[in-house]
């Protein structure tokens, strides 16, 4: 791709904001992390970054809540975030004006999903849940070969699943602020060091308990993803993913909460079906690549 053609990617994340430069292949040619901070000095530096780089369009992937309707009033403003000096913050407004250049716009969990399905294992796939379990939980849809928005955007990271009745975590003591039982405040970042003392997951990753624990929280969420939308693969990432063996301890129990209802070849070939990330933590970028190369085309 020529120089002409450089495109500009940015995965908006809660902690950081990871800039990048590259190409409609996927191609990363630059890239650099920065902290989130207050929303006039983050945009800041992300424009400074951006200024003198020639890029002709931006993909934008922003943590959520975010208002990704381009026929909404709210369109890419981030809404109700525990992250109180961003709500309401007009992210791509603030950016587009700036570096005049076309923009795409959608969750940072959306273009992980667009990512894999553009370069990664869900490519020739039209039907794809990506899950990244990190800090918070967060979840991307493609159906039918399109990122699902409906009246907001999935927030499938959020829905509620049983506690074990030997969950040390007391119900006041949920990792989310808003719901004492959903996926993301009982597996996500926070859950697990208020469980455990402080520890991060990783350093759990051989305790046994814990991760039976963790793998039946997230077998719950897989099994509810596998009857609401059907996909035809399932792709999940985040640090606490990548770093422990819960993925392939959810498979098992995945079947078990299915109990032999949905039969087809993808849940025969469970393996292949529930996979860990492929891109090697690049989905977000390479998916607001593939955004950016959207808003050009356009």
């Amino acid at each position: 791709m020529s120089e002409k053609q450089l495109l500009g990617a940015l995965e908006a994340g809660g902690t950081k904001m990871v800039c990048a430069i590259g190409n409609e292949n996927g191609t990363v040619l630059k890239s650099e992390e920065m902290p989130t901070g207050d929303p006039q000095e983050t945009v800041d530096a992300i424009y400074s970054w951006f200024k003198d780089s020639n890029i002709k369009a931006l993909g934008i992937g922003a943590f959520g809540p975010t208002a990704v309707n381009p026929a909404s009033d709210r369109y890419g403003q981030i809404l109700e975030t525990p992250k109180t000096s961003w709500r309401y913050f007009d992210l791509l407004g603030s950016l587009s004006k700036r570096l005049d250049v076309p923009c795409g716009y959608d969750t940072d969990a959306n273009v992980a999903c667009l990512g894999e399905a553009r370069f990664g294992c869900a490519r020739s796939l039209t039907d794809v849940v990506y899950l990244t379990i990190g800090t918070g939980v967060g979840a991307g849809v493609m159906i039918n070969g399109k990122l699902l928005h409906g009246m907001l955007h999935p927030e499938a990271g959020h829905i509620p699943v049983t506690r074990n009745e030997h969950d040390p975590l007391p119900v006041a003591e949920s990792g989310c602020p808003y719901h004492s039982n959903c996926l993301e405040g009982l597996i996500a970042g926070p859950a697990v060091k208020k469980r455990w003392n402080g520890k991060r997951a990783s350093e759990l990753a051989e305790d046994a308990e814990a991760m039976d624990l963790l793998s039946d929280y997230l077998a719950q969420a897989l099994s509810t993803y596998v009857l609401c939308y059907s996909p035809q693969r399932i792709i999940i990432g985040g640090g606490i993913a990548d770093h422990t063996p819960i993925v392939a301890l959810a498979r098992q129990k995945t079947l078990d909460a299915l109990n032999g209802y949905i039969v087809t070849p993808e849940i025969a070939d469970i393996d292949s079906y529930i996979v860990n990330n492929s891109l090697e933590s690049k989905q977000g970028i390479m998916g607001c690549l593939a955004l950016a190369a959207e808003a050009l085309a356009k």
